[in-house]
């Protein structure tokens, strides 16, 4: 039986905090720093999560077996080293394998390293303005261009026009996430899905495909946000464009990190471009995404518990699985009205309870908290609506009925969430 502490504090670690906890094989969960929504599933403890001293000496004190790791930063910060250098077990890559994520110039040349498929590009660091500048200013429309650091989703922008793409160049170079440098690369077409591996370092398996809506605005207009709403499985990923997916990219990935003494243990979220047959890599992260997460455990029927500890411990148990995609899932994300920019925070939040009578509905908790014993708005994305069905038609509706029932005065979503595949 496990013992588990998850690290993290978002919707997509609700997700996990349910599921975990609905696993037979989890004795006890405890979720650190949590959030109002997680205090429902499991007992959450307010733990500095950049302190890994403090984190290990939980561990230690509480006979935890195992250790999730929700967000990347903790990864970025080598959370899973110091953890196992205590012979703790993780589920969540070392801070060398996760340049995956951290470093999109890193990623890039792995990829090309391994033959990996990805759109062509070029690095440019911290010194490099004006080459960039004069790069980016020439480059065939539209051109991507990414901050090469972590950027809590908001470090790309699609460019459609020359004068554009120097503007985000200039913004990058001017420190508006760090000062990581940039990956400028071509314009990849097709239609975007996201594929998570639960990898255990030399073997994985492949959970139900999704597809993220990544702009503000319905028809995919405006800026880029961390992600406006999901739904699994996403039809898009055909039998066998997974297996193209699995041999050609994910099984690439997991020999290449071994090859270079990193291997990679975890969950490997593939994001990619599908144009008919051909699979192209997007960007990789090194953990469960969000808003995807809260749709693919809703279909998933597993053990997940057993799942993650197997490839924490270097021998992936595929039996955990009975069934990847039991129905379909719909996760609609409401959020602040102003969001990726400036928004208001602590606004009362009313109709969840309402809105979770359909016992086919889960609303995850993403930025909220409690004020004087009233829940209220405390992040751009608040909550996650997610409803499941027999048809994928059917999990939105109901995903849509429970989100007009729920009311904050900023309250604000896309309407179009799944209308692709629909």
């Amino acid at each position: 039986m496990e013992r588990i502490l998850l690290i993290g504090s978002g919707g997509r670690e609700h997700a996990l905090a349910k599921t975990l906890v609905g696993s037979a094989s989890c004795e006890k969960l405890w979720v650190a720093p949590g959030n109002p929504g997680i205090e429902r599933e499991a007992e959450c403890v307010a733990i500095n999560v950049a302190d890994h001293v403090a984190i290990e000496k939980f561990c230690m004190r509480n006979d935890v077996t195992l250790v999730v790791v929700g967000p990347e930063q903790p990864l970025a910060e080598g959370l899973a080293d110091s953890l196992r250098a205590e012979n703790i077990d993780v589920f969540g890559p070392s801070r060398a394998a996760a340049q995956l994520e951290t470093s999109k110039g890193f990623s890039k040349d792995f990829m090309k390293r391994h033959h990996v498929p990805t759109a062509p590009y070029r690095r440019f660091g911290s010194n490099d303005r004006d080459e960039a500048m004069t790069y980016a200013g020439q480059h065939s429309l539209p051109v991507v261009i990414k901050y090469d650091g972590l950027a809590a989703g908001k470090g790309v922008v699609v460019a459609e026009t020359h004068a554009q793409a120097q503007q985000a160049v200039e913004l990058m170079f001017d420190g508006a996430f760090g000062d990581d440098g940039i990956v400028v690369e071509g314009f990849l077409t097709g239609q975007e899905a996201s594929v998570f591996a639960v990898c255990d370092g030399r073997d994985f398996v492949v959970l139900a495909p999704a597809q993220d809506h990544k702009r503000i605005g319905d028809e995919d207009t405006g800026k880029n946000t961390g992600g406006m709403g999901a739904y699994a499985p996403a039809p898009i990923v055909t039998k066998e464009i997974l297996d193209v997916i699995s041999e050609t990219i994910i099984r690439r990935v997991l020999d290449g990190m071994v090859a270079e003494d990193m291997p990679f243990v975890g969950c490997l979220f593939c994001g990619l471009m599908i144009d008919g047959s051909n699979v192209s890599v997007v960007e990789f992260n090194v953990r469960f995404g969000d808003p995807e997460t809260q749709a693919v455990m809703s279909v998933l029927d597993a053990d997940v518990a057993a799942l993650f500890a197997s490839a924490a411990r270097g021998s992936i148990d595929a039996s955990t699985i009975r069934s990847t995609h039991m129905g379909f899932a719909c996760n609609v994300v409401l959020a602040s009205r102003g969001y990726p920019d400036a928004f208001e925070k602590g606004l009362p939040i009313t109709g969840i309870e309402e809105a979770e009578s359909d016992p086919y509905v889960t609303v995850y908790h993403a930025g909220t908290r409690v004020s004087d014993g009233e829940l209220v708005t405390n992040g751009g994305r608040v909550l996650g609506v997610t409803a499941v069905g027999s048809t994928l038609s059917e999990a939105v509706s109901r995903s849509y009925q429970a989100c007009a029932k729920i009311n904050y005065d900023t309250k604000y979503h896309r309407t179009d969430i799944a209308k692709r595949a629909l």
